[in-house]
């Protein structure tokens, strides 16, 4: 028996099966990569624009926005936990100095020391009875997206997350006004009038005028203002980069 045109037949019938598969996986790779390209990207969700914001800032994915306010906010929260506790700490261990010569000291220049105290000690009221917003914002802010954010309440939360940014925006610039400059000096000033007028300790007056207002335009200015300009950058969503 010629087994011959039976080989022959076998090769063409794999070869025209082989021309099929192939032509299916190619059309099937052209619908994917259409399908592909038509669709929208899954889990991007538009949220609209808060803060100020425009038609830029609207455009970004509702949870990269939500990150990068957290990040920032973070950030900012940080540096003003450090400013804080170090001026704060600064300020106890010059009270504690100012205080702790009064044995060594005559009866009559003791005022001086005691004033000291007293000025040095008031600095630290303001850093600890009322901190930074952004503080508790940054904290209350990362808990909430650390417990996670579904689709439905991600605009939600954005929205909240928004109007942090701009609190703790204008809470760090009202830190920097110019009314805090004046009553800074205007306090010490007033020190250093108090033991020269009243006590002739004209010396240790103006060394405490000049010193404390050197001292408190130093906590004004080196307060953290981060967020003023995150704000500026989110509004106009430049949200590139860190």
């Amino acid at each position: 028996m010629d087994v011959g045109p039976l080989v022959i037949k076998g090769k063409s019938a794999r070869l025209r099966l082989g021309r099929r598969r192939a032509g299916l996986t190619f059309w099937l790779s052209v619908a994917l990569m259409f399908g592909l390209a038509g669709s929208p990207a899954r889990g991007a969700t538009r949220c609209p624009a808060g803060a100020g914001g425009g038609e830029t800032l609207e455009a970004i994915d509702g949870e990269a926005r939500l990150s990068w306010i957290d990040a920032h906010l973070s950030t900012t929260a940080r540096r003003a936990r450090i400013w804080t506790w170090g001026w704060g700490t600064g300020i106890i261990v010059a009270t504690v100095a100012n205080l702790a010569p009064l044995p060594f000291v005559a009866k009559s220049d003791r005022i001086d020391w005691y004033v000291g105290a007293s000025t040095t000690i008031v600095g630290i009221v303001p850093l600890l009875i009322a901190p930074l917003d952004v503080v508790d914002d940054a904290r209350k802010l990362h808990a909430e997206v650390a417990a996670g954010a579904s689709t439905d309440n991600l605009c939600r939360l954005l929205a909240g997350a928004e109007l942090s940014l701009v609190r703790d925006a204008k809470n760090q610039a009202d830190g920097q006004r110019w009314w805090l400059h004046v009553g800074n000096v205007l306090l010490n000033v007033g020190v250093g009038l108090f033991l020269g007028v009243g006590y002739h300790h004209w010396g240790t007056g103006a060394l405490n005028a000049f010193g404390g207002s050197a001292i408190g335009e130093a906590i004004i200015l080196t307060q953290p203002t981060g967020t003023i300009q995150d704000l500026r950058r989110y509004q106009a969503g430049a949200l590139d980069g860190r």
